[in-house]
């Protein structure tokens, strides 16, 4: 990657995170949108799976930073997601958009799974309401924004357009 192109996708990051902690708030509701995951599964395909464990662990100590309880926990959570992200980053992103929004929800997904079970910060009777029912609708939410955001960012990203190419 070069200089210019780490410089773009650092803005967008930067821009992902700013939107986490100022626009998502506003949204509010049972099915928030993740913008922090967006911006560590973006992230984390452009780099190898060892900083992208690394912007993971961070991204996810931060956010702990603001939490009360299972500190530690949304670290743990981003840094494996983060890694498998950029393990699987050949398979999974490629200019297809049906393939990056079941990217970008099976990454959220992971990641609400690993969050409420290692934190217990749901209680016992909701933890498979909030595992089947409202983690599922924040991942494709966060989805359906993640492939919305990617269609606005392609020039900034460089992706081409998909399609059959001869």
């Amino acid at each position: 990657m070069n200089p210019f192109s780490m410089l773009r996708a650092t803005a967008v990051f930067v821009l992902l995170v700013a939107a986490h902690f100022s626009l998502r708030p506003l949204l509010g509701g049972p099915v928030p949108i993740d913008f922090l995951c967006l911006a560590v599964l973006f992230a984390a395909v452009r780099v190898r799976p060892g900083a992208a464990a690394i912007i993971g662990f961070f991204s996810g100590l931060g956010l702990d930073a603001l939490a009360l309880e299972g500190f530690g926990t949304g670290a743990l959570a981003f840094t494996l997601v983060a890694f498998g992200a950029s393990w699987l980053k050949a398979v999974f992103f490629a200019d297809n958009l049906g393939l990056t929004m079941l990217f970008v929800f099976l990454g959220k997904w992971a990641y609400d799974v690993v969050y409420i079970l290692v934190s217990g910060g749901v209680p016992d009777g909701q933890v498979l309401t909030q595992l089947l029912l409202w983690s599922p609708l924040s991942a494709a939410l966060t989805a359906v924004v993640g492939v919305v955001l990617l269609l606005l960012a392609r020039p900034v990203f460089g992706t081409r357009r998909s399609g059959y190419r001869r």
